[in-house]
């Protein structure tokens, strides 16, 4: 039983060398509102993080002990009975509702209370979270998602029927991705902020760590941008994968101008063009620079979104992001909306523990909704890894498929204690934090 909940405000000074950096965020401190159920009864605690980029952490934490009131005094077996359960009590609270309503900080706060439940889920289990959710039957599946909002577009009978379809193949594929883990990109040598010479080293290295497709921040100024595109074909040629980011800079007439100046240099897909809001923007921009493709989704705050540039075919790839919607069940409900409409699923990840999480997703899509890897790719950043204690494991630029029981984001305490703010060890020797 959940007898109380801890939040936790963790940063991390990535901003002092650039680490993170992009055309809309230049200065990020990569950091999370890190919640922990707090079980009595012998039952695993659960953790789970929203990950923000410095200051407003502290407004995600105090949004978690407010919707973690719902969950205290509930039981695992009753979130396991109902995987719904857990879902309906943080979102329903009229009253914190009003204040998204399913976007912005509660819904963030949201993410990382139904995340720890998941996790404390799949660690009484025994199992690392994809399995857990792999070992559930397509009725159980089901019974998670809310069809309220999207039943347009997907019903409960629908999603029922895809996911008992894909089910006789599951233990194969389980096999396969445990024998060759799952293909991934790298965002880790593109950073807005790194000079040419750091670029072209960070890339070389990551070609020879087996590395073949690579995703580069743009949206600084035009002829830069063309200029880092240059140089990534340059140092590396036309045999490996380039994707761009412009986090959002762009209006409309802009991104069509940029993405046609850069699609001499072979690019994969272009990345949040513009705001992650405008679903008829995106729309309009796939129009002009087809056949070059739009990837979007890291800050589409909720299914309804996504069900709309679905519906708008305004995307190639859905990249969900795994606390932006709120936790496992959200995510699951786009992944099987993804599938109808034949788009991949390619997760946001980076940040402090979204590779940790987006594993899980990934291969959870792959196992019980989409059955395929082909187009599909899970983001890589190597920053702040080493602060959990079951980090992702990364071969010849593929995840390998994570083993751990839970849902790989414990931090170890002592990364909590020094990095916590604002008197965190950290933080207690820079004057200007924050």
């Amino acid at each position: 039983m959940i007898e109380s909940i801890e939040a936790r405000d963790i940063r991390f000074p990535t901003s002092r060398e650039s680490h993170g950096s992009d055309a809309m965020n230049p200065d990020p401190d990569y950091s999370c509102a890190y919640a922990t159920l707090k079980m009595r009864g012998g039952d695993p605690d659960g953790n789970g993080l929203t990950f923000t980029i410095g200051r407003g952490t502290d407004l995600c934490v105090a949004a978690i002990h407010g919707l973690g009131k719902h969950l205290i005094g509930r039981s695992l077996d009753e979130f396991e009975a109902d995987l719904g359960l857990a879902s309906r009590l943080l979102l329903n609270d009229s009253q914190y509702r009003w204040l998204g309503p399913e976007k912005g900080v509660v819904h963030l706060a949201a993410a990382a209370l139904n995340n720890a439940v998941w996790d404390a889920l799949a660690k009484r289990a025994g199992k690392p979270l994809w399995r857990y959710v792999a070992d559930l039957s397509p009725e159980q599946l089901v019974s998670a998602i809310d069809f309220r909002h999207i039943a347009d577009f997907l019903s409960k009978e629908e999603a029922l029927a895809r996911l008992t379809a894909q089910a006789p193949g599951k233990a194969a594929r389980i096999e396969r991705l445990l024998s060759e883990g799952y293909p991934a990109y790298t965002t880790s040598a593109g950073w807005i902020g790194y000079t040419d010479d750091q670029i072209v080293s960070l890339l070389k290295n990551a070609y020879a760590e087996g590395w073949r497709h690579f995703k580069i921040k743009v949206g600084g100024d035009l002829a830069t941008d063309v200029r880092r595109c240059a140089l990534f074909r340059e140092t590396l040629g036309k045999d490996v994968k380039l994707s761009v980011d412009a986090n959002q800079v762009w209006n409309i007439d802009q991104a069509v101008a940029a993405i046609k100046a850069i699609a001499p240099y072979d690019i994969y897909w272009v990345e949040e063009p513009t705001s992650p809001d405008d679903v008829l923007g995106h729309k309009e921009i796939a129009r002009q620079v087809a056949p070059i493709q739009l990837a979007t989704g890291e800050h589409a705050h909720n299914k309804v979104m996504f069900k709309q540039f679905l519906q708008a075919e305004a995307i190639g790839f859905c990249q969900i992001d795994s606390c932006r919607l709120a936790g496992v069940n959200e995510v699951i409900a786009v992944m099987l909306m993804a599938d109808k409409a034949g788009i991949p699923v390619c997760p946001h990840a980076g940040g402090v523990g979204l590779c940790e999480y987006v594993q899980h997703l990934s291969m959870i899509d792959y196992i019980c909704i989409s059955g395929t890897m082909e187009g599909r790719v899970i983001e890589h950043a190597a920053h702040l890894h080493q602060h959990f204690r079951n980090p992702i494991e990364i071969r010849d630029g593929r995840y390998l498929a994570p083993l751990a029981p839970g849902y790989s984001v414990d931090l170890w305490p002592q990364s909590m204690a020094d990095h916590e703010f604002p008197n965190g060890k950290v933080w207690a020797e820079d004057p200007v934090a924050g």
